[in-house]
């Protein structure tokens, strides 16, 4: 595996970690749609018992995402979602993590609703601001817990300084990836312990696949993650871990599309009187700038903005055409969402506006369509 990460990205991405099956010479990994797995004799193996446990396809996903995160081992799940309640459940009642304040509503959700039943404590805090992280810290802290770039708004975190403060305080530094995705940055890389994605965005690269991808560091966390992952049971099955196989390898030329458009499309919004502010971290201007250029090869795909019209979001959502109004993200099509009724609605309202989900912001996700279309599509909406 290390001579391996010594391979330009691009072609990691399309071999993964086994380039083609060694037995038949198939270049596509078969699935193994099998839910068990015959024994030679008792107390033999083929190494392969039952499904849950192992399956060569998810293995086979699993080792390749822990290739291009480099990390020591990789785990997929059934969802995001599942991905990061496993890495919740390494911690116990009383511990307290720190936690970007602008993330994904779905996660905020998890930690208020499920991990404060469980005796977890949270605390919600620009993890851009180091005086704020400091502030933060307690004695039981022992995780921090961000997206960079946040979701919607996009904020920066230096991972190298939260990376270090983690190791001084003995925390894990957990980062969800799933914005730019190894090919644009590997947290891992810059002292993270933990990567989480949601591998149904970018990875996956379709709208046609749930899946949630899990990577650690160090081996310490090996046992206790396969733990999680066989005793819990949200594996990824063998199809949707072919899925997203598939999807990676045209990881590397989607997101260079899609992020070639998303930067048209941000000096667009910015120059544009209707927009009264552009969230992208491709942008000069944008307070993160110089900081993402430092950790991460781009600024990815993801825009948000706000309008100085409230009417003129519903406009937009009902009048965009080659864009679609759908949730999610990462997909070849692009796609707009209403961060404070869909993806964030779980956030509470006075909490939204304050870190600035207002109901005036929108979030785009960069398709790989002509960005002349997608930027003649959004002006005909705007009105």
């Amino acid at each position: 595996m290390s001579e391996k990460r010594k391979i330009p990205m691009d072609t990691l991405l399309v071999h993964g970690q086994s380039s083609f099956e060694e037995r038949t010479g198939a270049v596509s990994v078969p699935i193994y749609q099998s839910a068990t797995f015959r024994h030679p004799g008792l107390h033999e193996s083929t190494g392969y018992d039952y499904s849950r446990l192992r399956n060569p396809t998810r293995d086979e996903l699993e080792n390749t995402i822990a290739l291009l995160e480099g990390g020591r081992r990789g785990f997929a799940f059934s969802s995001g979602m599942a991905a990061v309640s496993a890495a919740l459940s390494l911690f116990g009642r009383g511990d307290h993590l720190i936690v970007s304040e602008d993330l994904y509503g779905g996660t905020y959700r998890l930690f208020e609703e499920f991990g404060r039943k469980s005796g977890l404590e949270f605390s919600y805090v620009d993890t851009g601001d180091r005086s704020e992280v400091e502030n933060s810290l307690r004695e039981n802290s022992r995780a921090f817990f961000i997206e960079t770039p946040t979701n919607p708004l996009m904020k920066i975190t230096d991972l190298k300084y939260l990376s270090s403060l983690a190791k001084d305080r003995n925390m894990l530094l957990i980062v969800d990836n799933t914005f730019l995705t190894p090919y644009l940055q590997r947290p891992l890389a810059l002292g993270a312990d933990m990567v989480v994605h949601s591998g149904t965005k970018y990875l996956g690269g379709h709208n046609d696949t749930l899946a949630g991808l899990l990577v650690i560091r160090g081996e310490d966390l090996a046992e206790p993650m396969e733990l999680v992952q066989k005793t819990t049971g949200a594996v990824l099955s063998p199809f949707d871990s072919w899925l997203i196989l598939r999807g990676m390898k045209t990881l590397g030329v989607r997101l260079a599309r899609q992020e070639e458009n998303a930067l048209r499309i941000a000096r667009w919004l910015e120059g544009d009187s209707r927009v009264d502010r552009v969230f992208y971290p491709g942008l000069p201007g944008h307070d993160g700038y110089e900081l993402n250029r430092s950790q991460a090869d781009g600024a990815g795909a993801m825009i948000s903005f706000s309008v100085k019209d409230r009417a003129m979001v519903e406009r937009i959502l009902r009048k965009v055409e080659i864009i679609l109004f759908a949730e999610s993200l990462g997909g070849v099509e692009s796609l707009i969402t209403y961060p404070a009724v869909q993806t964030h609605a779980a956030i509470p309202e006075e909490i939204r506006n304050r870190l600035g989900v207002t109901d005036t912001l929108l979030r785009l996700s960069v398709g790989i369509e002509a960005a002349e279309d997608l930027i003649r599509d959004l002006d005909r909406a705007m009105g």
